[in-house]
Order: C-alpha cells, then structure tokens, then sequence
C-alpha cells in the first residue's frame, strides 16, 4: 500500500530518489506531494522574463528568437548563444563547445527552458540551461502532453540537475499508485466550511484542468497549513494557564516607585499605557504573556525595567534574556545606570531600597560564573541579565516572577519556554517579549498567537532624524570616497562612526590565499540573520571585518582611531572595545552585526553598511537605529555593488525611502520567505508553510484561530480528533509536536 510514507526511493528508483533527497530535501510520497508547483503555464502562453531575480533557478515557457555560434578567442573551442524570448524581453542561453546545440535550437520553437539566472554585462542569461523543446507549433506542448493532458503545466521549484519537467514526471508517478490518505479535518467542518476533501485536493494542485480547481485545492491546503499553526498556539495558550503565576502587586514604598520619582525624562503616552497593562499583568496569578514591539529607541528598556522592578518589589527576581554577549553586557550596563544607587543593594552607597542587577553569560571565569549564579540562586540578585547561558539547567533562581526576552525573533520557543522553566514545576512566571522589528498583524496572530500585543510608536523626546541613502558603487564609485570624506569630517565635529561589515574574516583569507575557511563565514556567534543572496553564482565573498578594518586604517580613514568588534572576540575584550568606543575613545568602530540592537552611543552619528544587500530590510532598519541617538541628525549609507533595476536594489531603496519601521516590516514580508519567518520563530527549522501566505491571507488565520480555539477548548490533548493531532504533527513538523507533550 502506498502511503503518504512510502519512501521515494523504493517506487522511483533509488538514482531519482537521491537526487529528489539531495537537491530539495524530499525523502516520502508526503514531502513530493506537498512541493506544491510554483505556478502553472498555460498552453501557447510563454513565461513572463521580466519577473525573473537574479540568483533563482527558474523555468520559463518560451520561443527562441534566434542562435549563434562563435569561436572563443581566449581558449580554444565554441559558444552557442541562444536568445529565447516571451514575446516581449529576451533571455540569453550559452552553451559552451556544444555546436551541436545550433541545429536543435532552431529559431521560432518553443519549449520550457530551466537554469540559474545570472548576469553578464547588465543582461540576464541562463549558463548551459536544461531545456525541453516541444514538437510542434499544432501540439504546442510536445512530449510534455504527453504525460499531462491538462491544459496547465506545473512550473515546480527546482534545482540545478532536476528541472520542473522532470519533478512533474516524478509526480505523475507517484499519484498513479498512490492510495490516497484520511481526511484529517471532521466531515462537520469540512461540510460547514466548503473545503475539498485533502486526497482531491492534493491530486488536483499537481494534476488540475483549470485554474478553477487550482483555486479550490490552494483554499483546502491553506486552510490546513493555518489550522494546523493555530491548534498549536491555541494548545500553547491553553497549557500556559494551567500553571498559576507568581502575584506581583504594585506597592506605593517599593524600588519601582523611587526609580519613578527620580527618572530624568518624561515617560511617552505610550510608555505610560503599555505600563499600565502590564503592572495590571503582573498583579494577577494569570501568567502575562505579552509582546511588545516598538521602533529603535522607542523606549522599550524602561518599560521593561519597571516592570522589573514591580516584580523585585513583590519580593521576587526578574530575569533577562538578550541575544548576544555584547547585548547582554549593555542592558546591565544601563539598567545600573538607570537605577544608579537603586542597583546597590549590599554596597556603600546603596539606597535603603536597592536591589542588585547580575549579568551572566557563558565566557565568565569560574569565579565570576560561581558568583553570579549565587546571586541568583540565594535571591540576593534582584535582576539577572543573561544569553542562553540562563536557560542551562545549573543555573537556578531563588523565586523567578518575570521573564524578558529582548528581540524574540533570536530565540525559538523550545530556548523561552526553558528559561520559563526555570521557576519549578507548579508555577509558571509572567513573561514579557520585546522587539524592534514591527510586526504585521498576520504575523502576530501566526508566529506570535500565543502572546499579546501592544505597540510603542513614539519616539522619546531627543531622538534625532536619521537619513539613509545608498551607495552603488559598481555604478558610481567615486560616492564611496565621498562617503569616506563625509566620515573625516563627522570625526572632526566631535562624532563617532560604526562601520558594519557581514563578515568577521581571518588571517588565511587576508592573506590572499583564498582557501576557504569555517571561521571566515557570517558571525554566527552573534546571532544574525542569514543574508538574503539572490546574485549570480560569481558573487565574491561579502567583505569582513578584519579585511576591511585594516584596509581603512592604511587608506581612506587613516590618522584616524579605528576598533573592531565582533562575535570571535573574548568576552573581556568585546567590553573593552565597547566602553572605548562608548567613552569616545575610538573615532571608528568596525563590527559585524554584533553591535545591531541594544548598543546606545549617542554620539554616534554616521553608519556605513558594506555590502548592504546581504542583510535583510529589518535588520537593516535595526542597525542604523543605533546612529541618531543623541542631539546631532544620523546617517546611514547603504553600500552596494548590486545593479540598478534588480530586486535587491529595490529591497535597498525602500529602506532608504522610509524609518517607517511597521511599513519596512510588511516590504520585508513580501520580500522574504515567509514560512522561514515562521520556521525561525518557533523553533529554528522550516515549517509547514508551504501554501498559506501571512501577508494575504488575514481572513484565513483569524478563522482558523476561531476554530482552533473552539477544538482545544473541548478538547485539549485534541484525543477526540486524532486526524487533527495528526495534521498538527504533519504539517508544524516533528520536533515541535514533541514539544507540545513537553509542555
């Protein structure tokens, strides 16, 4: 019996099998039938080039509109280029020393044409393409319609070596001995709401005779991927409220009410409200579960700081939990600014009052770690700001009330919930989340379902404008020594500057030996985004750190004081930097991404970005938050060699349109993947979302959340609905699965 299991390498051969495996990662019939096709062609329609990004794999339906061969002059041998055509923009096609490719590609045949786009002096091409021709004008679709007699062809994702014509025949293979599956959804749902049943529908996205059933067989996988993610987070809701939490009342004598008289601003209306729902929160047994996201510098730390102390006044601890090292290093740092005396408590000095704020991270020495885990463990520690090294399981705390976590999208849910462990097992503490990176509403009711909202959208008084423009240096070189100029004279005024780089970089790649080395890539000790890479597949290595610092130093920004920071530095050392550079100390910081949120130098006022399209459009946003902080306007300049007109550009041009943040973070939906936004939300991996789209389908997740709700209120352990619990695995993916048992 051929199940949604059945390996494919048992019914389509053990070569087909590796290749599916290898080039995008499907092992069951389950994984080959939910690649859904990208998109259909229409019989004698040709593909649209113009939709075309650099670096994808496409496939394109189209005619070629002529050939030509010619001798290479560097090396001994032929190029056949092929400009194949939609009617309306050409592509080229080169083939090299394959003349024979001349008498096949005759001029006017059509046929589906697939490759890496790429770019060869500003035009796009496809280098050695696989390509299949079809037979004739009559039949249009050759030996295609030979094995699918709809008149759409699925346009699949491919890879290199494995083409969309060749992934359709695999399915086509595999549908006519497949036995199909139970339908998970209750027939009463399904009725109630018009859905097809699941085996139609996944028979009819690969296989349909029109776009009538393409439409029908999207609405039913939607609508399963979106239910699928809300019995999850409605299971999660569900599991949070069995546990009492710790009931933190407001006191009129406390440390929170003495940092209020004594704080040198004025709190925002936002601040104020957002506070106000909290100190509520806090003042219950329910467990808060909230989520506050606000633009750079919208004053997020206070409000989490006294909530805090709320907690500490209430006679329990409030925990910390930031991203990186040098974040970690910075919050403790401010919050005892903040509080000054108030975070004294036990020294000379202290207020009557006082509490103590504790940082802890993984690179302390054993004394340090010894005694700042004491501090947590006896409860002398009021606040303990922490990485990761806070959700070990040697770390333990007197009576956890609260828990803050500065930039969610850093940390999977398994990494929170661990550290919201760590109060015991009858009680859960309140839990605050914070972020810099707005977030559209479908994004909020998806990745963050189980969590409440609330917004800070004004800036605290003193914030200065930021302007960002971008630097295309392939188009204008000489923009990038005005930029250099622009730093000697910001230098001059009195200002400081960070330059950010994607990459750390190491001896063996300055040296020009050019072997690649592990420690050379992205600075993943910090945490950062993968850089989004839609070049061609000659892009050089994104610049580094090292490199780029040493370059400066002996040219363009020489008699000038430079400092590097990034992830690779010893602990000490990332401190020693970052108070220099605080201090004024340094004129120039180089860093990678280390230094993107959190870090707060108001005198910083310039902020280059070395190769700018690597990095996504919020953390682009994020980082030249950190310039403007003080009396004196930023700037932000976006480096880039990418050409004018491609996505990229686009992508870079919108975020120096706008510091509109929630407007960046619908630009940055449509832009990236969104089942990887998911993916990396709740636990690091790729999610289910293959079909559903957070940015279209609104009305879809708000249903499913009803109906989610409504399952989960009768029937929690979803036991009565084993197709549900099964769809819940299915599609949210196994290790999540596990951790709704854990939880």
């Amino acid at each position: 019996m051929t199940t949604l299991d059945a390996k494919l390498d048992r019914l389509l051969g053990a070569k087909t099998g590796k290749a599916l495996e290898s080039a995008l990662g499907l092992v069951t019939v389950g994984d080959l039938l939910r690649h859904y096709p990208r998109r259909y062609a229409e019989r004698g329609e040709l593909t649209a080039i113009a939709g075309l990004e650099l670096g994808e794999h496409a496939t394109v339906l189209a005619k070629v509109e002529r050939v030509t061969k010619r001798t290479m002059k560097s090396r001994r041998g032929t190029i056949v280029e092929a400009r194949i055509t939609d009617g309306h923009r050409s592509l080229s096609c080169t083939f090299f020393n394959q003349a024979w490719r001349e008498r096949e590609l005759i001029p006017g045949k059509r046929g589906m044409f697939a490759g890496k786009v790429t770019a060869f002096r500003e035009q796009l091409q496809l280098a050695h393409p696989e390509y299949q021709l079809f037979d004739s004008e009559a039949t249009d679709v050759g030996a295609v319609a030979e094995e699918f007699a709809s008149a759409l062809l699925p346009v699949y994702p491919s890879a290199q070596g494995l083409p969309s014509w060749s992934i359709a025949r695999c399915v086509k293979q595999v549908l006519d001995v497949w036995d199909g599956t139970d339908d998970p959804l209750p027939t009463e749902l399904r009725e109630r709401l018009g859905m097809s049943v699941l085996e139609e529908a996944l028979r009819k996205i690969h296989l349909p005779q029109n776009f009538g059933e393409v439409a029908a067989a999207q609405d039913r996988l939607k609508w399963d991927e979106a239910l699928a993610v809300q019995l999850t987070l409605a299971q999660r809701r569900s599991n949070t409220k069995s546990h009492p939490a710790p009931v933190c009342e407001r006191r009129d004598d406390g440390v929170r009410v003495a940092f209020d008289e004594r704080m040198p601003f004025e709190l925002t209306r936002g601040q104020q409200e957002i506070g106000e729902q909290i100190a509520t929160d806090l003042g219950t047994e329910h467990p808060m579960n909230r989520l506050v996201q606000g633009e750079v510098g919208s004053g997020k730390t206070v409000v989490a700081l006294r909530a805090m102390l709320q907690v500490v006044d209430a006679g329990r601890q409030a925990a910390m939990l930031a991203p990186t090292e040098v974040l970690a290093a910075q919050h403790a740092r401010s919050l005892r600014e903040l509080l000054g005396d108030l975070a004294m408590a036990g020294e000379l000095g202290g207020a009557e009052n006082a509490t103590r704020v504790t940082l802890l991270t993984g690179s302390l020495n054993t004394a340090q770690r010894r005694k700042a885990m004491l501090e947590a463990a006896s409860g002398e520690a009021g606040i303990v700001v922490g990485t990761h090294a806070l959700i070990q399981d040697k770390v333990s705390f007197a009576d956890l009330g609260l828990v803050v976590v500065d930039e969610q999208h850093r940390f999977g849910v398994e990494q929170r919930d661990a550290l919201r462990a760590r109060a015991g097992e009858e009680t859960a503490p309140h839990v605050l989340v914070m972020t810099a990176t707005p977030i559209p509403r479908t994004v909020a009711m998806t990745v963050y379902g189980d969590l409440e909202t609330s917004a800070l959208r004004e800036l605290p008084q003193g914030r200065s404008p930021i302007s960002t423009s971008v630097v295309p240096v392939a188009e204008k070189p000489a923009w990038l020594d005005r930029a250099w100029a622009r730093i000697h004279e910001e230098v001059a005024a009195g200002h400081q500057v960070y330059v950010v780089c994607p990459r750390i970089g190491d001896d063996e790649e300055s040296s020009g030996k050019g072997k690649k080395s592990k420690k050379s890539t992205v600075d993943d000790g910090d945490g950062e985004e993968p850089p989004p890479d839609d070049g061609g597949e000659q892009r050089r290595p994104p610049v580094a750190v090292i490199d780029v610092a040493e370059q400066l130093a002996a040219g363009p920004l020489s008699g000038l004081r430079l400092g590097i920071l990034h992830g690779r530095l010893a602990a000490d050392d990332k401190e020693a930097v970052m108070r220099a550079f605080a201090a004024g100390e340094l004129d120039v910081l180089v860093a990678t991404t280390v230094i993107e949120v959190g870090v707060n130098v108001p005198n910083a006022t310039v902020m280059v970005i070395m190769d700018a399209d690597r990095f996504g459009v919020s953390q682009l946003h994020q980082l030249r938050g950190r310039v403007g902080r003080g009396s004196a306007p930023g700037l932000c300049l976006l480096v880039t060699e990418a050409m004018g007109g491609t996505t990229t550009r686009e992508r870079l041009d919108a975020v120096a349109s706008t510091t509109d943040g929630f407007e960046l973070a619908r630009l940055d939906l449509e832009l990236r993947r969104e089942g990887d936004i998911l993916g990396a939300a709740q636990s690091g991996r790729k999610s289910g979302l293959k079909m559903l789209s957070l940015l279209r389908d609104e009305d879809v997740i708000a249903q499913a959340r009803e109906e989610a709700d409504r399952f989960v209120a009768a029937d929690p352990e979803l036991r009565e609905h084993p197709g549900l619990a099964r769809m819940v695995a299915e599609v949210v993916d196994d290790e999540r699965a596990e951790y709704l048992e854990k939880s």
